[in-house]
């Protein structure tokens, strides 16, 4: 039995399993992919939210709050990308001047520091491309970006190096209390743990009916994107916002850490809780609304469009509670829910921690080094470190420079890459302007090689998603 176990391996899940880890404990994080970050936390702005718009005095507005402040030193101590560029949401009709200035008075009560509004001059000169329609912005200089990948991966890493495990491909059907815990039947088998915390996503609804009175809707709210070449940037500096409706921030267009330029999302609810394919009709929709704000948007330049859904309970709140003796949601985290995952860590792993009376390990190190990217080095640097290891010369991925020595190291790592999208994500090979067409044989190959396994097991992205049946030279 273990101790706890924590059900899904999102930014939440990762950010709770590393925060438990400061304590001694048996600790397990189960996740129906094949790999960490496959849910809402892969597909999102990547926006380090401020907090000037979350209700005033809700759980969410006090870790958004919290876990923006928390950012920046959790990247210096995981070695993710991060930046601190600063928000601003602009206002286009001056009748609109009471909404703003309602914004700024709600974020200056949610303790937001540097807040204020910038009038129509100084807009222009802060971003040159805004609509010169534009009448005045909130500015808030302590909104950010981040790399949603990166800090999840970075968090699960920095979880399994002191002593998390982690098991994927298996999906929790039902929980039930037993004596002394929960048991969980899976598609492998049954589970127990002491304690459980339900980090599920878009599914956490349906196992908190399992076992709670208080029932629970999440709704999978659909948000399309456009992701730019990196030849865009620069055409904007900070994340642009337009005031927001009752769906949410509305449609962002915003820098990415990588050079890339991300325009969306839309807010659309639907039904299927797996389904993240793009429509015609909320692409358009991003177009229309992107361009009411950004002149000249170079939407020519897109290199790919996705979807994301976000899990949006019913009630717009953050469920972080002991909801039944032992079982702990972490449920409904919507946006700014990104943001708000390094508190949550802290505030769900305490609950759980607390049921146990789990002692503090002194052995935990809260320190991960990322994987190493040659395109930092100096060239005398990186000429030693080909000489070291070869592989670092050799380019797979001709759009982002990425190299094998990257690749061995994504797949090496504790959790590391079992595909081609693990490999994606952790390195950016398969992530440029041809998106994979011409790398992706070579890195099947990595993979096969370094998982010994065949080359017809490798997948894009877990089960049924293989890429190809065989050789050429198997079925002659």
């Amino acid at each position: 039995m273990y101790d706890i176990i924590i059900i899904g391996a999102g930014v939440s899940g990762c950010a709770i399993a590393r925060e438990l880890s400061r304590r001694k404990g048996n600790f397990l994080v189960v996740e129906r992919e094949e790999d960490v970050c496959c849910g809402t936390s892969k597909a999102n702005s990547a926006i380090v939210h401020a907090g000037y718009d979350a209700p005033k005095n809700s759980l969410m507005a006090k870790l958004n709050v919290q876990g923006s402040r928390m950012m920046p030193e959790l990247a210096r101590e995981l070695d993710f990308h991060y930046q601190n560029i600063g928000s601003l949401v602009v206002m286009m009709d001056e009748s609109n001047r009471e909404n703003l200035n309602r914004l700024y008075e709600n974020g200056i009560a949610n303790g937001v520091e540097g807040l204020r509004i910038v009038e129509h001059d100084e807009l222009m000169t802060m971003e040159p491309h805004i609509s010169k329609d534009a009448v005045a912005a909130l500015y808030a200089p302590s909104a950010g970006i981040v790399c949603p990948f990166g800090l999840t991966y970075a968090l699960a890493e920095n979880a399994a190096k002191n002593g998390v495990s982690f098991q994927f491909d298996t999906e929790v059907t039902h929980v039930q209390p037993i004596d002394g815990g929960w048991a969980l039947d899976t598609s492998k088998g049954t589970l127990t743990a002491k304690v459980v915390i339900n980090a599920a996503g878009v599914h956490a609804d349906e196992l908190h009916n399992q076992v709670s009175q208080e029932p629970m809707t999440i709704v999978p709210r659909r948000g399309d994107y456009f992701l730019l070449d990196r030849s865009t940037e620069g055409h904007v500096k900070h994340t642009i916002f337009q005031l927001p409706d009752r769906f949410g921030k509305g449609v962002l267009v915003s820098p990415t850490v990588h050079g890339n330029t991300i325009v969306g999302p839309t807010a659309i609810d639907i039904e299927d809780k797996d389904c993240t394919a793009t429509t015609q009709e909320g692409l358009d929709l991003v177009r229309k609304k992107s361009a009411v704000v950004i002149e000249d948007l170079p939407l020519r330049q897109t290199i790919t469009s996705f979807a994301g859904l976000r899990a949006h309970d019913t009630r717009h709140r953050f469920t972080i509670e002991e909801v039944a003796p032992g079982f702990v949601d972490c449920a409904g985290i919507e946006s700014p829910g990104l943001s708000c995952s390094p508190a949550i860590g802290v505030m769900a792993a305490q609950i759980a921690g607390d049921i146990l009376n789990l002692e503090d390990d002194p052995t935990f190190d809260g320190t991960r080094k990322g994987i190493l990217d040659p395109k930092t080095l100096s060239p005398e640097q990186r000429s030693q470190l080909i000489a070291e290891n070869p592989a670092y010369g050799t380019v797979i991925c001709r759009c982002e420079t990425i190299t094998e020595g990257e690749i061995i190291d994504a797949i090496r790592r504790t959790p590391g890459a079992r595909s081609i999208d693990g490999v994606k994500r952790r390195t950016r090979a398969g992530m440029g302007r041809c998106q994979g067409g011409f790398c992706s044989p070579k890195v099947m190959e990595i993979l096969a090689r370094e998982r010994n396994v065949p080359l017809d097991e490798i997948t894009k992205s877990g089960a049924g998603s293989k890429l190809i049946l065989g050789t050429n030279k198997d079925h002659v």
